[in-house]
Formats: C-alpha cells, structure tokens, sequence
C-alpha cells in the first residue's frame, strides 16, 4: 500500500487479493467475481492517491497485476509491449539494456505502475518533445466485462481511445500496452538549483519570469519547479532537462531565462535512464535501482491539481509564497506545457489539457502521523491551498486524473443521479469535453457496470443522453 493514510484498522479490507499469473486468473477472476456479486479493484503499481485500487466501502477483492510485468523490447521497430504490472522504473531500464537512444515518454517516479500511468494519461519530462504516454501507444490487450481478451483491432477504436487516458479500470483490465519509443541523444543535460530567498536571489522575480517562458522555451527543454518551505523560508528547485549537451542548454537557458542562473556547475551529462535516476536519487546511485519496487518511504498523502493558463503576477506570486508559509508543510509542483502539447487536438485522447495551459500545479500533502485526527488536519491543509490558487488557475477547476482527488465529487454507481454528478464534478475537470464520449463507451462496453469505483466513468441515467 503506497498510501499509507489508508493503512488503519478501521479501513475496509478486501475479501481476497489475487495476485494472477495468466490472463486466464483475470478471465477467472470477473466471472466468478460476478456470482459471488464481489466488486474488483485493480491494483498496478499501487500509486494511487485516494487508494480506488485497494479500498472500497463494498465487498471487494483486489486484483494485483504485479507479477504481470513482462517488457519485450523491439529495438529496431522501435517499439515494446510492457505489461500492466511492471513499473516505469523496470520499463526504463530493459530499454536502456537494449538502446541508450531510446525510451518512453511518461514520468520520474521509478515505483509507479505502468498500468495506472499509462490508463491515466501519463506526463513526464519529455512531453513537450513527444506528448503523453497514451500519445505513444499504439496498441492494448484488454480483458473485457465478459472476460474477452481483445486487442487494438478486435475491441475497436473507441474502447482503445477510452483506455489511453480515460481511465482504464472503468472499462476492463488491460493486460498491456504496446508502446512506441522515442529517440533521445546519448547525452542529456540535467542540473538541478535550489533558491531560497536568502541567497540574494528575489525568489518571486524568478518565479514571474519562469511562468513567463516556461511552456515557450525549447521542445527539448523542460523545466521543473518544485516550491517548499525549508527553515522559514520559501525554497525553490529548479529541475532542468535538456536533450543534449550542457553548453547548447546554457545557451538557451541564457537568451530565455538568465534570471535562474543556471552555470555550467549545475550541469551534468549522462544517459537519459542515468538522468531519470538523478530525479529521485543523488549521483552516483546506479540505475540498478530502478528495478527497486519497493516505495522508499511509504507516507501518508493527499494529492489535488490544476492548470495555470495565464502567467501569475508578482504580487500573486507573494501572496501564494505567504499561504504556503502559513500551512508550511505543503508542496506545489510545476510542470511545464507548450511544447508539442500545443499541437495535440484535446480530444485526440480522452486526456483533454493540452494548448493554453502554461504549468500543471499539483498541490502535495505528506505527513507521517497516524489516526483521524491528522489526517483531517493535512487534507484540510491541502483544502486551503486549493482555494488559495483559485484566482490563478482555470475558472473551471481542471483536473489531472492521475492525481485523483475525491474533493473533486464521488458518485453512488448505483444511484439514478450518478451520471450528472459525476458530469458536475470530476467528471468535466477530468476530461471537459470528453466526458460524454467516455461515457457512451462505458455504457456499451460495460452495461452492467462491473467495472467501477467513486471516480469511474458512469452509466447515462437515459439513452437519450448518448
């Protein structure tokens, strides 16, 4: 369990887990969960922020998809099927074993299950190059409502759309995705810089520039900001990819935004798997850690989200660095859009952010005290923060669904108004205008709505909705 604010005693446990080792334990598995009326939750990586893959208020099992985690590498196609229980770090690393050219469009997290990430969208340091994972995804195998195993061809374009980003456990199970791989040089550039408002650095001014150029610089330029509160003070760290060489990097980083500093100091060459390495663990580490699945430090979290569409001014920015002293514990993280995003339809898959949005912020909550009574305490911290920023994101609240949060809305499947709460609440923040073709899928895919959790896509209350 990755989040431990659901490991309580008074948090529902499921009837069995079953950990399959054939397609035929999944096939299995929904038919008899369908007589004994058990309710399946799929679990991936276990990355999930309200804990839908391992906790529910109904009679459950989890499906546990970790020993699915074959990753078969095809080099000169450039491609890979990757089952759904491996995790980014393993996928990253049988690439590396065959091409240090090459790899995968999606995130840093080395435990995070590839199922989930790709199911969900999937944004990582190289989208404003080659888009999302689910833009790199060229085919599936999926185990449907009646236990059919389909694939791209045989479940048809629109349940393929609906699983690439629309969440894939409110359609079926996916078995895997096969996934294209992209070209990245033998040396990429990542530096890291921290500021503190102590440093005889205004910390402000380079936050307004930064959200000033951040989704216009480079497509092989991404920077990350990462905004804390370290000793009283508001920290923040500066994440830098670039592919390729640091002096090209610096010149860019110059003509754009000098007012960072980046030097060459800052810099350092290495492979893009070393690279991915570097964003969660010091120099030196050796990529064999990527095989580790194990989440390093398992935490209590509340995670929520949103989309910056206009550059912040000074005093916003002041007023935000205030807020965040007040609540002190919290995190926000930035990550930048432009970049090819721009050029990619919002309906081009069911992940609809795409041009006019300049950072994706995520609010971050962790804590380590056990019980009730903080947790309410650290959500509510996380509450505060997310109307705080309403002057400074989208009008409409948009959302990230792979940083779920049931703060968004939840829905009783079985009740008759499920289908416009969900449209009212998460359902347009997740996918805007998507929303109604994800459910007109849901509905001829999965009637009966097996597949399901709080935030799943909804059965219409009529026909005449479709």
């Amino acid at each position: 369990m990755r989040n431990q604010r659901f490991n309580e005693p008074t948090t529902p446990k499921p009837q069995l887990i079953l950990t399959a080792l054939h397609v035929s334990h999944i096939q299995s598995s929904i038919i008899c969960a369908k007589s004994h009326t058990l309710q399946m939750r799929i679990r991936s990586g276990g990355h999930d922020f309200e804990g839908v893959s391992y906790v529910s208020n109904e009679p459950f099992f989890i499906l546990d998809m970790f020993n699915l985690r074959k990753i078969d590498v095809n080099v000169d196609d450039e491609t890979a099927w990757v089952e759904t229980g491996a995790t980014l770090g393993e996928l990253y690393y049988r690439i590396a074993e065959q091409s240090n050219v090459h790899t995968f469009p999606a995130g840093t997290s080395p435990t995070v299950g590839v199922g989930g990430l790709i199911s969900g969208g999937g944004f990582g340091n190289l989208m404003r190059k080659y888009g999302l994972a689910v833009d790199n995804v060229i085919d599936a195998k999926l185990v449907d409502a009646n236990g059919r195993l389909l694939d791209r061809e045989s479940m048809g374009e629109d349940l393929f759309w609906a699983i690439t980003g629309g969440g894939g456990s409110s359609f079926g199970v996916v078995l895997s995705y096969k996934i294209k791989l992209v070209k990245v040089p033998a040396k990429v550039t990542f530096a890291g810089i921290r500021i503190t408002n102590n440093y005889n650095k205004n910390l402000t001014d380079i936050v307004y520039k930064y959200l000033q150029v951040v989704d216009k610089l480079h497509n092989d330029l991404y920077v990350k900001l990462v905004l804390d509160v370290v000793e009283k003070k508001i920290r923040g760290t500066f994440l830098v990819l670039f592919l390729g060489g640091s002096e090209v990097a610096l010149d860019i980083m110059k003509e754009n935004f000098p007012e960072l500093g980046l030097t060459k100091a800052d810099c350092v060459e290495v492979s893009y798997v070393d690279s991915i390495v570097l964003w969660d663990f010091p120099r030196g580490t050796p990529t064999s850690v990527l095989l580790n699945r194990i989440y390093p430090n398992p935490i209590r979290m509340k995670r929520t989200s949103d989309f910056v569409k206009d550059p912040i001014s000074k005093k916003g920015i002041k007023f935000l660095f205030k807020k965040l002293m007040e609540l002190n514990t919290l995190v926000l993280k930035l990550d930048p859009f432009g970049g090819i995003m721009n050029e990619i339809s919002p309906s081009a898959k069911p992940f609809p952010h795409r041009a006019g949005n300049i950072v994706l912020i995520e609010i971050a909550t962790n804590w380590k005290e056990t019980g009730p009574e903080a947790a309410n305490y650290y959500i509510n911290l996380t509450r505060k923060m997310y109307e705080y920023l309403t002057p400074f994101v989208s009008t409409s609240r948009e959302a990230y669904l792979n940083y779920r949060d049931f703060d968004l809305g939840t829905i009783n499947n079985n009740g008759e108004d499920s289908y416009s709460v969900a449209a009212k609440t998460y359902g347009l923040k997740y996918f805007m205008n998507n929303f109604e073709k994800l459910v007109e899928i849901k509905s001829k895919v999965d009637p009966e709505n097996f597949f399901r959790n709080e935030q799943s896509i909804p059965l219409p209350t009529s026909i005449a909705m479709l």
